[in-house]
C-alpha cells in the first residue's frame, strides 16, 4: 500500500502554538507539509485541519459534481472532464489523477502515530480523538472504494502488503473503534486534555462524544437497506447506553485553525472556490455553476436559500446542464448563476461563502438533525419525533445559509415541505438534506444518492451510457503498483457496476 505504511507523511500541516492563541500566525501555513517531530498539541491541530482539508475539498468536489449541484460553464467545458465522463482509469491514474486513497491513508497514519504517542504518555483524550476521527476516514474509505485494508494497515513495514478486508467488516471495525475512542475522551485524567489545540471543540468531552454517536448513526443508516438489522439494533442500544446523545442545535464540528488574509492561509473553500488574497475570483469561481436541477429544486419549493446561494442574471436564477459538451449561449458565464459571497451581497456573508477565515465544516448541527430525523422515522430512536427533529435541522440549515429564521414558517407550511403533508417521509428527510449540504459537503448527497436513489438527479450527458452511473472509486494505481495481489483478490474494480457493500 505505497510507502505510507513505511516512512512518517509528507503532507501534514505544521501549525505552531507559540505564544499567540491562533495556529496559524505569519509564519505558519496551514496547507505545507511537514517532516519535524512535533508535540500533540501541535500534532493534533495538523490532523484535525488535514482532515476537514480532504472533506471541504476534495471529496466536497467529487460529491458536488456527482451529487447534482455543480456543472460547469461553456468556457469551463474542458473543467472536470474525468469526473463528468465517468473516467476511472483517468480519477485513479498515479500522476494525474484524484489521490483519496493516499490522502485519507496519509492522515490516517498522522492519526496512528498521535494515538501511539498519547497512549504512551496517558493523554487519553488525544487518544480517543484520534480514534475517532481515524473511524471517520475508514468509513470514508469504504464509502468510496468499498474493500480496503484495516487491520493490517498502519503497521509499517510489518504488513508492507496490507490484506483487505471486506467493506462491511471494516464498517463494524470502525464502528468500534469510534466507541473505544468515545471512551478513551471520557476517562482522559483532568489536566491532559487539550484546550485551545483542539480546533472543533477545545477539549470539551460531551461535544466529542456527540460528534461520535453522530458519526456512527450516519454509518448505521447507510447500512439501512443492506440487511444489517441485528448489528444496527445492537449498535443503537451502545449509543442510547453511553448517553451524550448527537450533535443538537447549534453544535457543529466547525475546524477553526484560525486562518488568515494571507496567501494560502486563507479558509481553503474560500480560496479555492471563490477569491484569493488580492480579492480576485479563482478560475473555479468563474465557471462552476449551479445544475438546471439544483436552481429548480430550491424554486419549486420558494426556497429563500436560494438568494443566498446564487446571483441572478437579469433577474432569473439560470443553471448549466452536468456535462454539457454543447455550448449553446443559455449555459455562458455571462448567462448563468455565480455564487453569491460578499462581493456580491453588499458585503454581507452569504450561504457559502462568508468570509476570508470562516471555519471549515466536519460536520454540521443541520446533517446530524436530519440523521436523527431518519433514525427516529426508521422507529430506531425515540427521544423527540421525527417531524421535529427535520424543522429543527431546516432552521439550522437556514441559520447556516444565512436566511432571517421568520422564513421558515411560510416555507415549511408548503406542501412540498411540510412533514406532515408527505406520504415518503423518508424522502422528504432525504431531499431536504439534500438542499442543506449543498457544497458543504456534498459527498454525502452522492452517498445518499446511491443508499436511496434521492433526489433523481439528473445523470451526465457525458455518461459513457445513459443509465451508467460512479458506484464508487477504482483503486489507485499507486495501490496497484504496490500492492497488487491483494487489490486484484478484491474482484471487478469496476466503477460503473460494482458498489459498495451497503449499496445492494
Amino acid at each position: 500500500m505505497k510507502n505510507i505504511f513505511r516512512f512518517v507523511i509528507p503532507v501534514m500541516m505544521l501549525i505552531s502554538l507559540g505564544s499567540c492563541k491562533k495556529f496559524l500566525d505569519v509564519n505558519d501555513n496551514p496547507n505545507s507539509p511537514i517532516s519535524e517531530t512535533l508535540p500533540l498539541r501541535a500534532k493534533l491541530p495538523a490532523a484535525l485541519v488535514s482532515s476537514v482539508n480532504q472533506e471541504s475539498i476534495q471529496l466536497n468536489q467529487i460529491g458536488a459534481l456527482w451529487g447534482g449541484y455543480w456543472g460547469t460553464t461553456n468556457e469551463g467545458i474542458s473543467m472536470f472532464v474525468d469526473l463528468k465522463s465517468y473516467n476511472g482509469p483517468a480519477i485513479r491514474h498515479q500522476r494525474d489523477g484524484i489521490p483519496v486513497w493516499e490522502n485519507a491513508f496519509n492522515t490516517l497514519l498522522y492519526y496512528q502515530l498521535l494515538k501511539e504517542e498519547a497512549v504512551e504518555e496517558g493523554y487519553f483524550f488525544y487518544a480517543g480523538i484520534s480514534k475517532i476521527m481515524q473511524g471517520w476516514h475508514f468509513l470514508r474509505l469504504v464509502d468510496v472504494y468499498n474493500n480496503i485494508p484495516f487491520d493490517d494497515a498502519l503497521q509499517g513495514t510489518q504488513f508492507p502488503t496490507p490484506r483487505y478486508e471486506e467493506g462491511k467488516v471494516v464498517y463494524e471495525k470502525a464502528i468500534s473503534l469510534i466507541t473505544d475512542g468515545i471512551a478513551d475522551v471520557k476517562r482522559a485524567v483532568p489536566g491532559t486534555e487539550p484546550t485551545t489545540d483542539d480546533i472543533i471543540f477545545n477539549g470539551n468531552k460531551t461535544l466529542w462524544a456527540k460528534l461520535a454517536n453522530t458519526i456512527k448513526l450516519r454509518a448505521l443508516l447507510r447500512q439501512s437497506q443492506a440487511g444489517n438489522d441485528a448489528f444496527i439494533s445492537i449498535e443503537i442500544q451502545k449509543i442510547q447506553a453511553e448517553g451524550s446523545g448527537f450533535l443538537g442545535i447549534g453544535e457543529n464540528a466547525y475546524v477553526r485553525p484560525g486562518y488568515l488574509s494571507t496567501a494560502g492561509k486563507l479558509n481553503p473553500f474560500w480560496e479555492s472556490y471563490y477569491r484569493n488574497v488580492q480579492g480576485v475570483i479563482t478560475g473555479n469561481y468563474q465557471d462552476i455553476r449551479p445544475t438546471v436541477f439544483a436552481i429548480q429544486s430550491y424554486q419549486t419549493r420558494n426556497d429563500p436559500r436560494l438568494e443566498k446561494l446564487y446571483v441572478p442574471v437579469n433577474g432569473n436564477y439560470n443553471g448549466v446542464l452536468f456535462g454539457n459538451p454543447n455550448t449553446a449561449p443559455a449555459y455562458s458565464r455571462v448567462n448563468t448563476s455565480a455564487f453569491r459571497g460578499p462581493q456580491e451581497n453588499g458585503n454581507q456573508p452569504g450561504a457559502l461563502f462568508k468570509s476570508i477565515s470562516q471555519p471549515s465544516v466536519l460536520m454540521s448541527s443541520f446533517e446530524s438533525l436530519f440523521l436523527q430525523a431518519e433514525a427516529t422515522q426508521r422507529g430506531w430512536l425515540n427521544a423527540s419525533t421525527a417531524k421535529a427533529l427535520y424543522e429543527t435541522a431546516i432552521q439550522e440549515s437556514f441559520k447556516y445559509m444565512e436566511v432571517a429564521a421568520a422564513a421558515f414558517t411560510p416555507y415549511n407550511l408548503q406542501p412540498s415541505v411540510n412533514y406532515d403533508a408527505a406520504t415518503d417521509k423518508i424522502r422528504r428527510i432525504i431531499e431536504q438534506k439534500w438542499l442543506a449540504l449543498n457544497s458543504i459537503s456534498s459527498i454525502e448527497a452522492w452517498s445518499e444518492f446511491r443508499r436511496t436513489g434521492w433526489p433523481e438527479i439528473p445523470n451526465s450527458l457525458e455518461a459513457p451510457t445513459a443509465t451508467s452511473r460512479p458506484l464508487r472509486l477504482m483503486y489507485p494505481e499507486t495501490e496497484r503498483m504496490t500492492n497488487n495481489a491483494n487489490a486484484s483478490a478484491q474482484g471487478s474494480d469496476d466503477m460503473l457496476n460494482s458498489p459498495v457493500w451497503w449499496d445492494r
